[in-house]
């Protein structure tokens, strides 16, 4: 039998993984890491990103910054939970790979939070880049093609969602340098927070104004970060 062998392209095709909670992930053989948690992306999102973050936040208007939008989950579940309020939300996220529109459709994370998610999740996609856009009630979107490491960052905001790559596979992402935008742009008292729990990750925050504190994590993780910026 002949033995078929796998060519480098097709070596470094992303593809499209299952998490514990049913929900998908994007497994990137070049970097040999997931997009999210592979013990649940939607669960993961939810502990550490809405739970952790968004609903702690009582500011109205509420400026979320997010580093590393990737399949858009994370706004998918804050436009959500946000129609639980009257506060308006303008969220911001940055991307330097924007995803292809076949694997977006081939995400199942409308299929799993109902109609309404669904529908968010296909508004947020088809929304233009380098422009706020209206999603739903009270939840707005800027999409902006950038580079976290090398571009200026702009604005004020109350929440950041830190979601990039880890540390070991994109270690320029989590920089002093890189944080030290980062608190350019945070509101004092603001709240930060990221699914790392690296040493080197809790002392360039430290270094950088923010008060650190690690909180149990979701399954899989044993911490994940939440800072304030002093």
């Amino acid at each position: 039998m002949q033995k078929i062998r796998m060519s480098d392209k097709q070596k470094y095709v992303n593809r499209i993984i299952t998490t514990a909670d049913g929900s998908h992930t994007i497994y990137v053989p070049e970097l040999d890491e997931h997009y999210h948690s592979i013990h649940g992306a939607i669960q993961e999102s939810e502990h550490i990103f809405i739970k952790g973050g968004f609903e702690l936040c009582k500011s109205d208007p509420l400026h979320i910054f997010e580093a590393g939008f990737g399949t858009g989950r994370n706004a998918m579940l804050t436009a959500m939970r946000s129609l639980n309020g009257e506060g308006e939300v303008f969220y911001t996220a940055i991307e330097k790979y924007p995803l292809d529109g076949l694997t977006l459709e081939s995400l199942n994370y409308g299929m799993l939070t109902g109609k309404e998610g669904e529908i968010i999740f296909n508004l947020i996609h088809n929304s233009g880049w380098g422009q706020m856009n209206r999603i739903c009630r009270n939840f707005s979107l800027m999409k902006v093609r950038g580079d976290l490491v090398t571009d200026d960052l702009a604005g004020s905001y109350g929440l950041i969602y830190f979601d990039a790559f880890g540390p070991e596979k994109q270690p320029e992402m989590w920089t002093k340098s890189v944080f030290s935008k980062i608190a350019g742009i945070t509101d004092r008292n603001g709240v930060f927070v990221t699914y790392s729990s690296k040493g080197e990750v809790k002392r360039n925050l430290r270094d950088c104004g923010f008060k650190v504190t690690l909180l149990p994590g979701p399954p899989g993780k044993r911490h994940f970060i939440r800072a304030i910026k002093i």
